[in-house]
């Protein structure tokens, strides 16, 4: 979706020309939003090494920051507060008058208050705050990256009080035509399609797919599994169990799943300590998929362990090695 943001332009003439001549630039255009926390921030702006100046690193490259405007917004009570989404704000290094071109919108519509006096407030959204609000919804993985990739298509300036600082012509180049900018950089937003219509539970069930998927491909290349292989589905992985925890107690805890085929705790080669990890084989898939359903977080000899199915075929390569020895052994029998 769209959006059109206001800039405090009288207030903080650096941020807004900052925001304006890296606009006019095409410089946010198929840039991404890199962290959104739901009912926070989400930011923006250019993160790779070497980038993310402002227009006078650009320009020059011997002025990398810009001062914050903290004091100009006294005059405007109002604006000084980080209190409503859809306000533009600067960000920083966590220290004083080191803006560049990054910037966040506040997506919280109570007050932030831990961000006044930190971070320069340069404009707010003036219409598409129902953009904001689908921003705000998205998915995204434990360190705020989204999990569909949400980009800044292309950027429009309608009115630039500022006149163009000394030496931007140089760097001013064509906006992109609509179809460039769908063809431009990686073509990650048609992977991640399948994300848009999706409940939480449907997302979560993606996600542990992907997991899986992801799981067993760094196995293959560990050299654990085969790509022929397959895991077993019958098999549950639990671990931080307590050490004093026997064999004979877990399976005695798990077989009113179902009938146990193998239980075995792994332990130190050298000193038969447990590791507090091991391997539980049932005799069916459904009697595996519900002791995991019941089983997470469950109280074992003081300790609250974790289940998981296994993604691990050493079983199947202990058997097969196993195998090998045994025509290996007959063999020399035989000769």
């Amino acid at each position: 979706g769209d959006f059109t943001v206001d800039l405090f332009t009288e207030d903080c003439p650096k941020a807004c020309l900052n925001l304006l001549k890296l606009c006019k630039l095409k410089y946010f255009n198929r840039n991404p939003f890199h962290f959104i926390q739901r009912d926070f921030i989400a930011q923006c702006g250019r993160i790779e090494p070497g980038e993310g100046n402002s227009i006078w690193g650009l320009i020059a490259r011997n002025q990398v920051f810009f001062d914050d405007e903290l004091r100009n917004q006294q005059r405007k009570r109002e604006r000084l507060y980080h209190d409503r989404a859809g306000l533009l704000c600067m960000a920083n290094l966590d220290r004083p008058d080191t803006n560049t071109s990054q910037f966040f919108i506040t997506l919280a519509d109570r007050p932030l208050d831990y961000l006044d006096k930190k971070h320069t407030i340069f404009g707010e959204v003036s219409e598409g705050m129902d953009t904001v609000h689908k921003i705000n919804c998205t998915f995204v993985d434990n360190d705020g990256r989204p999990m569909q990739p949400l980009r800044i298509q292309h950027t429009i300036v309608l009115h630039d009080p500022f006149p163009d600082p000394s030496g931007m012509e140089a760097l001013l180049r064509r906006s992109p035509s609509p179809s460039e900018l769908i063809t431009e950089g990686d073509d990650e937003s048609s992977d991640d399609s399948e994300l848009a219509d999706l409940d939480e539970d449907d997302f979560e069930e993606l996600m542990a797919a992907r997991k899986k998927e992801s799981q067993e491909k760094l196995l293959q290349l560990l050299g654990d599994i085969g790509e022929d292989m397959a895991p077993p589905d019958n098999v549950l992985f639990v671990c931080k169990l307590n050490p004093v925890t026997q064999d004979d107690d877990l399976e005695l805890i798990f077989s009113r799943f179902d009938k146990i085929l193998s239980c075995e705790i792994i332990r130190d080669r050298l000193t038969g300590e447990s590791l507090c990890y091991g391997f539980i084989e049932f005799a069916s898939r459904e009697g595996c998929e519900n002791a995991y359903k019941k089983m997470e977080n469950v109280l074992i000899d003081d300790r609250r362990i974790h289940v998981d199915f296994s993604q691990s075929v050493a079983q199947l390569w202990r058997s097969f090695n196993d195998q090998k020895k045994g025509k290996k052994v007959k063999m020399m029998e035989l000769q």
